[in-house]
């Protein structure tokens, strides 16, 4: 809940309220309705602090309501009216909650790329086949989020294991938001459970790397041809067997930075290539991007890292159910309904915390 007066964000908020009354106050003035201009500018401001300042009020509006509810229940009533009273008391402080989280959201500065589709590459960390299996338990979590919300999937590029899990799995996902919700997701992920090859039951634990990048154009990141090696070969599949008898897997070498990309899915060599450069595009503009950010942060460390198993930002504990974020200290109970694409919960609770 908001604090006092004088907590940096109630003040804030005051600020918001008081200056979209003001605006509210400007714009009906003659002097100002006959400066389109001015008129203009007003609006936007208006518009652009309208939701904030509504949700504020109705936060006010239900916290009041919330005291004098518990004020009723203090004056020691019984029978069906004191549950009555109990129940709304639930009810209000969970309205309040919601409330503060999407003002909080709406005040959380907007990442210039939070509006743009994005490319996941998600790698078998430490733990052999068990993690190659568990970067395919990600890949089908990430999938059912995004069909959930109505965003579209496509697979860029794969290497899978032949049992059922990747070595590597690159894939693109579109939709509106897409990078603004699931750019928490970029870290090592840690599994602890037992493989279903062991037969002791042991506990094995492993890792996954995701990197999640937003998605760029030509126009945003321009790639010099001379920059670039493009090498083409035959596509292979799990095991290495070799799939296609003409040369249409494509790798890219970016020579200046050392990246490489390699598409082979399509069978098309210039959907691959396409594919990768779509890739490798997306992996200078994050490059740059975190450039910029660690010259205010120094020595900030790489979103995925080595895939070490200390390395972590969040732990899914198959025996207890049990999946934890690290950076923020939040353990839930619910794993299964996670991997099942129920991110919500941990994406709102990391967005809120960012801010």
């Amino acid at each position: 809940m908001l604090k006092s007066k004088s907590d940096p964000l109630v003040e804030r908020l005051n600020s918001i309220e008081k200056r979209y009354e003001e605006i509210n106050a400007l714009m009906v003035r003659e002097e100002v309705t006959s400066d389109l201009k001015q008129l203009q500018g007003l609006a936007q401001e208006q518009a652009s602090i309208k939701n904030l300042a509504a949700k504020y009020r109705e936060y006010k509006a239900v916290d009041q309501n919330l005291a004098e509810t518990r004020e009723m229940r203090d004056d020691g009533l019984d029978g069906e009216m004191s549950d009555l009273i109990r129940d709304e008391i639930v009810r209000l402080e969970a309205h309040r909650e919601n409330l503060l989280r999407e003002i909080r959201m709406s005040l959380k500065p907007r990442d210039p790329s939070d509006h743009k589709d994005v490319i996941i590459e998600i790698r078998a960390g430490t733990g052999g086949n068990e993690a190659a299996l568990f970067a395919g338990d990600l890949f089908r979590t990430y999938s059912r989020y995004a069909l959930a919300r109505g965003w579209s999937i496509e697979t860029l590029s794969t290497n899978e294991t032949g049992i059922g899990g990747f070595k590597e799995i690159i894939f693109e996902i579109k939709g509106k938001g897409a990078f603004s919700r699931l750019k928490y997701e970029r870290g090592v992920h840690r599994v602890q459970r037992v493989p279903l090859t062991e037969s002791g039951g042991r506990i094995h634990t492993s890792t996954a790397t995701v990197a999640v990048l937003p998605k760029v154009d030509e126009i945003e990141v321009n790639i010099n041809p001379e920059d670039l090696r493009i090498d083409t070969f035959r596509s292979s599949g799990a095991g290495g067997q070799s799939v296609n008898k003409v040369s249409s897997a494509v790798r890219i070498t970016h020579i200046p930075t050392g990246m490489v990309v390699i598409c082979q899915d399509e069978r098309s060599q210039f959907k691959n290539k396409m594919r990768a450069l779509s890739v490798l595009r997306a992996r200078l503009y994050d490059q740059e991007h975190r450039k910029q950010i660690e010259e205010v942060t120094a020595n900030r460390r790489s979103q995925v890292g080595s895939g070490d198993r200390a390395e972590k930002i969040r732990t899914y504990n198959f025996p207890q159910s049990r999946i934890t974020d690290h950076r923020i200290g939040l353990t839930l109970h619910n794993l299964r309904s996670i991997l099942d694409g129920g991110l919500d919960e941990l994406i709102d609770a990391l967005a809120v915390a960012e801010f």
